[in-house]
């Protein structure tokens, strides 16, 4: 059953809070509903401190996290804010656009084992097979939490996709052509590469943080701990669960054979989440490879782009030793003007108007080749290129 929503009397920003303390269970029976509880409530449910629920707050910024509580497994993974127990998941806010699939994907997964869905008439072949098939079988918080790592992984790899298939065209078109629009369109595929690479450092360090710990790793062996309470009463109390609910019979015989376990030693065993979470570690550090292989390339195309400017600024600097050049010798070429342009008498000037073509064809020359010699002493230098 769900549980009511906010009154038909409630504003928009009171649906808004109402909507973010929202919940949505899921048990190991496969049952599913909604809770619009408040932290008192949850805390209660799950036997966890304001502490840890704090973490599960949208409004507050947390790191990403996995803790391993004495009943519960308090998990904050992005969008993802979730709790585990050993027989039920609650995810928070539900209705948000980037959970939803989460949420199919709980569904879809988290339901009664058909080793529990016996008609009582199996021949006792049957019935080990069943157990068989039981023993096999995950526990109910191991089967929750893959599905969330499962969600997380598969949403930062997509998210990398996107970003991939955006970046690796603006990039070659920008060293095609260098303009403020190419330019801005590589910076804000930078800046969201930036944060997206510390998202996914975030979750592969608490991944790895996880992988390096047997003691985080077996605190999330809730069913285990279970086991380890119920074991002093599970021989005499165990049989009045199985005709009442088959889930719960299933559980305890699961927690029966933990407790074995326990008595022999294997208490300390994390093999089968340590196996999950490499699984998980490994696919979330391909999604960071990826990153840092777009980094890389986006590091290579900005060293490209600043080579280019160089060899623009140094033709720019070519074109203007050669304006400077030119300018000097139509200096002279000026100055030799301004001096036959002069009214000065002088006797020289009678009867010799023939000079005028001389000078202005020998000026001429003279300031071509100072022009030639100065960009053939530059070359010589290798002030400028051949």
């Amino acid at each position: 059953m769900a549980a009511a929503g906010a009154g038909s009397g409630a504003g928009g920003e009171g649906k808004k809070r109402g909507a973010s303390r929202s919940w949505i269970l899921f048990d190991a029976a496969g049952e599913e509903r909604v809770l619009d509880a408040d932290k008192y409530a949850i805390m209660h449910r799950v036997d966890i401190n304001a502490r840890d629920l704090r973490i599960l707050d949208p409004l507050l910024s947390y790191p990403s996290t996995i803790l391993g509580r004495e009943r519960a497994i308090v998990l904050n993974l992005e969008h993802i804010k979730a709790i585990i127990t050993s027989e039920e998941v609650l995810l928070r806010d539900p209705s948000d656009e980037n959970v939803i699939p989460v949420v199919e994907e709980l569904r879809r997964r988290i339901a009664p084992s058909s080793a529990t869905q016996h008609d009582g008439k199996e021949n006792l072949s049957g019935q080990h097979d069943a157990e068989g098939a039981e023993e096999d079988e995950s526990p109910f918080e191991f089967r929750a939490l893959e599905v969330t790592l499962e969600a997380i992984c598969s949403f930062l790899d997509a998210r990398t996709t996107e970003l991939e298939t955006d970046a690796y065209p603006a990039l070659d078109e920008l060293t095609s052509k260098i303009s403020s629009r190419n330019l801005d369109r590589v910076r804000k595929l930078k800046s969201g590469m930036t944060r997206l690479t510390a998202r996914v450092q975030k979750v592969r360090d608490e991944l790895e943080q996880l992988l390096d710990d047997d003691d985080d790793m077996a605190d999330l062996y809730l069913s285990r701990k279970l086991a380890g309470a119920s074991s002093p009463v599970s021989g005499s109390g165990g049989p009045n669960w199985f005709p009442a609910s088959p889930t719960i019979g299933s559980k305890i015989s699961r927690a029966s054979r933990a407790s074995v376990a326990t008595v022999h030693g294997n208490e300390n065993d994390v093999e089968e989440l340590e196996m999950l979470l490499e699984a998980y570690f490994m696919q979330i550090d391909g999604t960071l490879n990826k990153l840092t292989t777009l980094r890389e390339y986006i590091d290579d195309t900005e060293d490209y782009i600043n080579i280019q400017l160089d060899n623009h600024r140094n033709q720019l600097i070519q074109l203007e030793l050669f304006l400077s050049s030119g300018t000097v010798c139509l200096s002279l070429y000026s100055l030799v003007a301004g001096v036959f342009g002069m009214n000065i008498p002088y006797t020289w000037n009678d009867n010799h108007g023939y000079i005028f073509k001389w000078v202005v064809l020998v000026s001429g020359l003279f300031c071509a080749f100072m022009f030639v010699s100065i960009v053939a002493y530059a070359r010589h230098k290798g002030l400028v290129g051949s």
